[in-house]
């Protein structure tokens, strides 16, 4: 006679999927597999209050991450400065509208949307105010991840002050390091925060 599964209380390795009764952890603690010794579940120390203040800090620096001058540049007696929103209107001037949809989308409205759902999902679980429509958010919310591009925007910043060293004179303004911060932010938030606790938390309250 064949037993019952509860696939509830089961959880499978990332990389070789065996299966493996679901552990309950503390913070601090992990699972590791025994085949193959990849983590297949760990519970992140005091992750809602710091990825709630992470995400708070990172709305603080959105302004001026995407407002203030990034750098500025002298040449031929001429100076001019940039910032991120400027970069995405003088690409609309050239014609290059494909190229500023992307750079409007992967760093500013991804990283701005990652930001305020991260704000949202700790604040929710912070305060108690736990909702059936949470659990659709964070599904929507999780795929997300993977289209954030800020550090690939900041790698192209620091292409550009290289190769603009030795034909003109650079200088770093307030909205670079303000465009650091909201990286470091929106990247820290994403870290600490631990998914497979909101999950296991959102099933357990709203999933039969």
């Amino acid at each position: 006679m064949r037993k019952n599964i509860d696939t509830k209380q089961l959880i499978a390795c990332h990389l070789c999927d065996a299966l493996y009764d679901k552990p309950e952890l503390k913070q601090g603690q992990s699972a590791k597999c025994v085949r193959c010794g990849s983590t297949m579940e760990e519970r992140k120390v005091n992750s809602i209050e710091r990825s709630y203040h992470w995400s708070l800090a990172g709305i603080v620096l959105l302004l001026p991450a995407i407002i203030l001058p990034i750098m500025g540049v002298s040449l031929a007696g001429q100076y001019h400065n940039a910032s991120l929103l400027d970069c995405i209107i003088a690409l609309i001037d050239r014609g290059f509208y494909m190229i500023a949809v992307l750079v409007f989308l992967f760093a500013i409205a991804v990283p701005i949307v990652r930001l305020f759902g991260s704000f949202y999902i700790t604040y929710s679980f912070k305060f108690n105010k736990l909702k059936p429509s949470l659990l659709y958010f964070f599904r929507a919310f999780h795929h997300l991840d993977n289209w954030a591009m800020l550090n690939v925007f900041m790698l192209g910043i620091v292409v550009s002050m290289y190769k603009l060293l030795d034909d003109t004179e650079l200088s770093v303004n307030m909205g670079l390091m303000a465009f650091i911060l909201w990286l470091i932010s929106s990247t820290m938030a994403a870290a600490t925060l631990d998914q497979d606790y909101i999950w296991q938390k959102l099933e357990e309250e709203f999933v039969d």
